[in-house]
């Protein structure tokens, strides 16, 4: 005899999918600007660390990092 959970629970997944599947987007979008952050800032640390440039290769990875990364948020918002 078949459980009475298993329409709530194969409708209830279904609805998870798409809610997952609608905020892909935005995931992507939002792991885009932070990566893009973390990783130019980081490589401006290590020009500074390798250069003696304190702290201008952070500073500049960091706003190169902001302007790729919200250009990408951009890209992802105003796909068509």
């Amino acid at each position: 005899m078949p459980d009475e959970r298993d329409p709530f629970l194969a409708r209830s997944l279904q609805f998870l999918q798409a809610n997952l599947r609608q905020a892909g987007p935005a995931a992507t979008a939002s792991y885009s600007l932070i990566g893009a952050i973390v990783l130019l800032g980081g490589a401006g640390h290590l020009v500074d660390r390798w250069q003696g440039t304190d702290p201008w290769g952070l500073l500049a990875g960091l706003l190169i990092g902001l302007v790729v990364g919200f250009y990408e948020l951009a890209k992802a918002v105003w796909r068509p």
